[in-house]
């Protein structure tokens, strides 16, 4: 009897991981909101939920390999911590200031009578098409290629190196969508919710805990899907470029599945990338210097 149970619950929990921890960060965020803390609802959500995976990698890892240090834990700080920055500065501060409304039409046709949680989905919607091709064109335009490299060169996927992006990197991926929001006419209230879930489904896509997500994996950018995003092969890696939803990746033929085996365990490039922050936050304006000094192999 209990040889049935524990397999049974173990199964469960790993179904319900991931919607039960998204759904707990929205409802921290919303109480936050509802009490006047904006910022303190989505700050300590982030918090907690940050907690809760680090705990998990370790009691529930998907790949016990990816717990091993990998040397780069200050580099995935910085460059978190200059990300982090950068987009509190232009998304927060922004609104906050009222810049955004010199940008907002004067007759916008946004349904402010709508639910906030219809409007939310469909400000998601509108961002993904910037976040998707903003993320596309990284990959495959050799122009651009080496900003997103630094973050494709970690070897292990773990909530820690979520925010492991260049600076120009991020920026890029916020000119493709902040735009399109503001020119829709979308609220700092529903941009602001639109700003929350992308922080949390980022922390969800990249950890290392063991999650059955099932259909989710064909709405959401789940962390089975963003695996299959960093494998070693352009075929497969080039692939699940959604931000939050794979909507876009729908439509645009670049979803990406395979029934009959699991994402790889090895992930990578074969670019090289320096290991330290300062040599990560250069190596886009060398970078044929760098791999001229590697004779490197095409990139894979």
């Amino acid at each position: 009897m209990r040889t049935c149970t524990l397999p049974l619950l173990d199964r469960t929990i790993d179904v319900l991981l991931w919607p039960a921890l998204l759904c707990g960060c929205a409802f921290v965020t919303a109480i936050g909101i509802a009490h006047g803390e904006r910022a303190g609802g989505f700050l300590l959500a982030y918090a907690l939920l940050a907690v809760a995976l680090w705990r998990l990698e370790r009691v529930r890892p998907h790949e016990p390999a990816w717990l091993r240090d990998d040397g780069q834990m200050w580099p995935d700080l910085l460059h978190t911590a200059a990300s982090k920055a950068l987009v509190f500065a232009l998304v927060v501060v922004g609104g906050s200031q009222g810049w955004f409304d010199l940008l907002r039409p004067r007759h916008a046709l946004w349904p402010l009578h709508w639910p906030m949680a219809l409007q939310v989905a469909l400000a998601l919607v509108i961002a993904e098409f910037g976040f998707y091709w903003a993320h596309r064109v990284s990959h495959e335009w050799s122009v651009m290629w080496p900003w997103h490299a630094i973050h494709h060169s970690v070897r292990r996927l773990w909530f820690f190196n979520t925010g492991r992006f260049h600076m120009v990197d991020t920026l890029r991926s916020l000119l493709f969508s902040l735009p399109l929001l503001l020119a829709a006419g979308v609220p700092q209230a529903v941009l602001d919710w639109v700003s929350a879930l992308t922080a949390f489904v980022g922390l969800l896509t990249h950890c290392n805990v063991r999650m059955r997500t099932g259909l989710l994996d064909h709405v959401f950018t789940t962390p089975h899907m963003h695996r299959w995003h960093h494998a070693p092969n352009a075929d497969e890696g080039n692939t699940n470029y959604g931000e939050n939803l794979l909507l876009w990746d729908r439509l645009f033929g670049t979803w990406y599945r395979p029934a009959n085996r699991p994402p790889p365990r090895v992930i990578g490039i074969a670019d090289h990338v320096p290991d330290d922050y300062p040599g990560q936050v250069l190596a886009p304006f060398r970078w044929r210097t760098l791999q001229a000094a590697q004779h490197p192999r095409d990139r894979c």
